[in-house]
């Protein structure tokens, strides 16, 4: 195979990287991602050390995403009314000082300063919480400020691939600092990484603040924002089949209960298994930012919805590791093209002055479903057996790629090529 094309800088593909702006986003959302998942991978283990209860660990997804929520709907107002590179510098700033605040938290248990009490982590996780609601609705917002309007779909794929990536390394980063340097070294690499973050974010240059013809209050704003959505069949479609495969159709949560019971597999086949989806996304990722699944837009994001869900179905019916593992990684290739069609919907078919409630919306829509997801995945495998569970989920995934189909014409039948 001639690998020389990955390094023409003249590639289409690669047309995105001569953008500089665009250079430190990737630079910062990398740095920014490897930051969080060695953060919360420290969390979650220094957590369960204090308080040996698997409840108080399910309190830190909920301390985080509680707040982004709340905020959310605002911040996509601001993202619409103020600069958004402002915002996204100021919101990282925030979060660096609460990575400081875990830095510090942790000299303080390991002086014995605080022993058995975690609610000092809770509130600062919460703070965080706040940054990330502001963040994200800003962050997409501004992406779309970076690469001309034909590079929108090129840019997603990239976006996904090196977050992808930088998820998966910071994941098992995380682990291996932990193990070897222990938490307080943990908390102040991800602390560095943010400061690094925050300096390349900041050479981006300020952005013009999107036009808006009309001054509306708060309340008229917000409303137009959430009516837009909910008054647009794409974008309800897209969001609402994303939403409806994360929170029924994933099988993360229960990925240590196949390895230990059905697969029969140790801890490093546990993480193959946690690792493959992401693996199979960035594979996909990557040869979407080449070849951009605009054409048939819609056929394409119903059809790997479908993808995904009968993937969990045979994943759920599968007693073979090896199985289990291609199973896996194609599913993640599945919900990557779901990833990049629907980041290209909101970017191409979304007003410039609407791009930050748009995505606070999306936010309200897939941002805390992960966290929500799990608790389902949990629930549904208690109340039915972890098998009949996950086949379920796989299966409702699959029916409201049939049902979209059949009641949203004008997503199904959507073309984004031009």
């Amino acid at each position: 195979m001639n690998l020389k094309f990955l390094f023409n800088s003249s590639d289409q593909a690669y047309t995105v990287f001569k953008y500089p702006d665009f250079k430190n986003f990737i630079a910062a959302r990398v740095l920014m991602t490897l930051a969080v998942q060695i953060q919360n991978v420290t969390l979650y283990w220094q957590v369960f050390q204090i308080t040996k209860n698997a409840l108080s660990l399910g309190m830190i997804g909920l301390s985080e995403a509680l707040p982004a929520l709340a905020v959310a709907l605002y911040a996509g107002h601001l993202a619409d009314k103020m600069d958004r590179r402002k915002i996204v510098v100021v919101s990282t700033a925030m979060f660096l000082f609460t990575s400081a605040g875990l830095y510090f938290l942790s000299t303080s248990y390991a002086s014995g300063y605080l022993t058995n009490n975690v609610w000092p982590i809770y509130l600062t996780v919460f703070a965080s919480g706040i940054a990330r609601g502001f963040f994200r609705p800003a962050n997409f917002a501004l992406m779309s400020q970076l690469v001309p309007r034909e590079l929108y779909a090129g840019s997603a794929a990239w976006n996904s691939t090196f977050w992808q990536g930088a998820t998966v390394a910071g994941a098992a980063i995380g682990g291996v600092i932990i193990g070897y340097l222990g938490v307080q070294s943990s908390y102040l690499i991800a602390l560095l990484l943010v400061a690094l973050g925050l300096i390349l974010t900041y050479r981006i240059k300020p952005k013009p603040v999107p036009e808006q013809t009309i001054a509306y209050s708060l309340r008229e704003s917000l409303a137009i924002g959430v009516k837009f959505v909910f008054g647009n069949q794409v974008f309800l479609g897209a969001m609402a089949l994303d939403l409806i495969a994360v929170l029924f159709g994933g099988a993360v949560a229960l990925l240590s209960v196949f390895a230990n019971e059905i697969l029969f597999v140790g801890p490093v086949e546990f993480g193959f298994l946690n690792a493959a989806p992401s693996v199979g996304a960035i594979l996909a990722a990557t040869y979407l930012a080449y070849k951009p699944p605009l054409k048939k837009a819609g056929r394409n994001l119903i059809f790997s919805v479908a993808g995904f869900g009968i993937c969990m179905v045979v994943f759920a019916l599968s007693k073979n590791f090896f199985l289990s593992l291609i199973i896996l990684a194609i599913s993640g290739m599945f919900d990557s093209v779901s990833v990049v069609i629907r980041s290209s919907i909101m970017q191409l078919l979304t007003p410039e002055n609407m791009r930050g409630r748009v995505s606070a919306v999306n936010t309200m829509f897939i941002g805390s479903s992960n966290e929500i997801g799990a608790f389902e995945s949990g629930a549904a495998a208690r109340l039915m057996g972890v098998v009949p569970s996950v086949v379920m989920g796989g299966s409702i995934a699959v029916l409201s790629s049939l049902v979209a189909a059949r009641i949203a014409p004008k997503l199904r039948k959507l073309n984004l090529e031009h």
